[in-house]
C-alpha cells in the first residue's frame, strides 16, 4: 500500500466515522483558547478545564491579565503542571498582546510564536482552531499516531511530522484532521496498550500490518 493510498483510506474512514472533531479545551474567545493551550502543555485538557473558568472570570481580557502579576496568576493555576513558569508566560503573553497586537490574538503563526510560552505547536493550534488555517499542530498523540499508521516514517521531530502530514492531507480538512489524530491517539491508539480490537483503522495501519501492535481482532 502506498502512502497516498493509506492517507486516502484513513481520511475517508475519519470523514465517515468522526464527522465532528473539535478541541476538548473549553474556551469562549481566542484569548481564552490561547491561555488554555499554553496551560495544556504537559497537562491534561481535563485539568486545564477545571482551572480556566475561575482564571478567565477574573482575567477575561489581555488588558486585565496584563495588569496582574505572576504571583497572583500562580494562585489560580497552582494545580496545573509547571505553574510557576506558566504564570509568567500568561502575564508576559497578555502584556505583549496589549503592547504589540492591540489586545487581539494574531492569526499569523510566526507572530504567535513571539508570545511567551507559545511554540510552534501552540501557534498552529490557534491558527487552526480560531482562524481555520491549514496548520497542523503536532503533539505527542499526533506524532505517535502518524508514525504507527504509516503517515510518516522515522520522523525525528514534530516539524518533520508536520511537514509530511500537510503534504498529503488536503488543506481544507487539515484543521479537522489535527483533531482526528489527537482524539484517536487519546482514546483508541493509546501509547502503551493500543486498543486494536476496536480500531477501525487497523486495515490501513502500518504497525498493525507489521505485527508491531497486538492483533486483537
Amino acid at each position: 500500500m502506498t502512502t497516498k493510498q493509506r492517507f486516502k483510506h484513513v481520511i475517508n474512514w475519519f470523514t465517515e466515522n468522526m464527522p465532528i472533531a473539535e478541541t476538548e479545551l473549553h474556551y469562549d474567545d481566542p484569548f481564552g483558547l490561547l491561555i488554555a493551550v499554553i496551560l495544556s502543555a504537559q497537562c491534561t485538557d481535563k485539568r486545564v478545564n477545571m482551572v480556566t473558568p475561575k482564571l478567565m472570570e477574573a482575567f477575561p481580557t489581555p488588558e486585565t491579565m496584563a495588569e496582574s502579576n505572576d504571583e497572583v496568576i500562580f494562585d489560580y493555576i497552582r494545580s496545573i503542571s509547571y505553574p510557576s513558569s506558566k504564570s509568567k508566560y500568561l502575564v508576559g503573553t497578555a502584556k505583549k498582546l496589549v503592547s504589540d497586537f492591540g489586545g487581539l490574538v494574531p492569526d499569523d503563526v510566526e507572530a504567535l510564536q513571539t508570545l511567551p510560552g507559545v511554540g510552534r505547536k501552540t501557534a498552529n493550534v490557534i491558527a487552526s482552531v480560531i482562524y481555520n488555517q491549514p496548520t497542523m499542530a503536532v503533539d505527542t498523540h499526533v506524532f505517535r499516531i502518524s508514525e504507527r499508521l504509516g503517515f510518516t516514517k522515522n520522523s525525528k521531530n514534530p516539524l518533520q511530522t508536520e511537514l509530511q502530514l500537510v503534504k498529503h492531507i488536503p488543506a481544507d480538512i487539515i484543521p479537522k484532521a489535527h483533531h482526528w489524530l489527537i482524539l484517536h491517539g487519546r482514546y483508541v491508539c493509546v501509547a502503551r496498550s493500543p486498543k486494536c480490537g476496536e480500531c477501525g483503522l487497523k486495515e490501513w495501519c502500518r504497525y498493525y500490518e507489521m505485527g508491531k501492535l497486538p492483533h486483537l481482532g
